[in-house]
């Protein structure tokens, strides 16, 4: 019995204990940041953020003076546009990858890498004067196309890493039941490899979804994502700390809540993955 008692408080000290304040230390700073957006912006700067007397004012600011709702379409309809191309072209990329051999394939795989290599803000002189030239700037297919620079090429070696681990009997098999190589893809590889798009895809909308340089530098005053939209709450001499919080909140809340509708299945497309790569 004594063992079983030392044994429970040891697990409590070395496992729970440290978790609890992990935790705490991790979501301390979210917590904090609801409770400044739900304080009056009269008692912040005297007694603190605090929940007495919390107030949604902030919020209905953000949407009826700074107009929020604009700025979360925005980024809505760049973050869709991005994972709809990327998905499209970083599927079929993948499926080339991984079924055909070809000169410089090795080359081109490792060349995906070493793009993620370099920081973004080398790429935003060139993607500026190119999308002038084209006459996008401003416009949500800049963004779209500038973010899809990002996401492709890393996304391209998650859908291989997984096609990978589709026998390619399944091919040849519908192949000759009569099916095209397309649509062998369509009607075999895709739906086996559903977990590891929707992976793909997740990851592509949310680091579209939090792209601040090319949204500020691409957008403007018609597409103003809310990644910029935050930020020009943070004035030269003063900030609104409670509708900073507010948008922080605000703006987190669409990515939060898309990973916990598809966190199965996320998981599932990321260690799936792993192991057949």
């Amino acid at each position: 019995m004594a063992v079983g008692r030392s044994g429970f408080w040891k697990r409590i000290l070395t496992v729970d204990m440290p978790m609890v304040l992990i935790l705490l230390f991790a979501l301390g700073p979210y917590f904090w940041m609801f409770v400044t957006s739900v304080s009056q912006e009269s008692v912040l700067f005297t007694t603190g953020p605090s929940l007495v007397n919390a107030t949604l004012e902030n919020y209905v600011r953000l949407f009826e003076t700074i107009g929020f709702a604009d700025n979360l379409i925005d980024s809505f309809l760049v973050a869709s546009g991005t994972v709809a191309v990327g998905l499209s072209l970083s599927v079929t990329a993948a499926y080339a990858f991984s079924r055909f051999d070809f000169r410089a394939k090795r080359l081109l795989m490792t060349q995906f890498l070493v793009i993620n290599m370099f920081p973004l803000v080398l790429l935003i002189l060139p993607l500026f004067i190119l999308m002038r030239w084209l006459g996008l700037l401003d416009t949500h297919l800049a963004l779209i196309a500038a973010n899809s620079t990002i996401a492709i090429p890393f996304s391209i070696w998650m859908m291989v890493s997984y096609i990978n681990g589709i026998p390619k009997s399944l091919d040849e098999a519908a192949m000759t039941d009569g099916c095209s190589r397309l649509q062998a893809l369509r009607r075999v590889i895709l739906p086996l490899c559903l977990p590891g798009i929707v992976a793909t895809g997740i990851y592509i909308f949310i680091t579209s979804w939090n792209e601040y340089l090319y949204a500020l530098t691409l957008g403007g005053r018609e597409v103003r994502p809310i990644t910029v939209a935050v930020q020009t709450l943070i004035g030269e001499y003063e900030v609104q700390w409670g509708l900073l919080s507010a948008g922080g909140i605000i703006g987190a809340m669409p990515a939060a809540v898309l990973f916990l509708l598809v966190q199965k299945r996320l998981i599932s497309g990321l260690t799936q993955g792993a192991v057949k790569g």
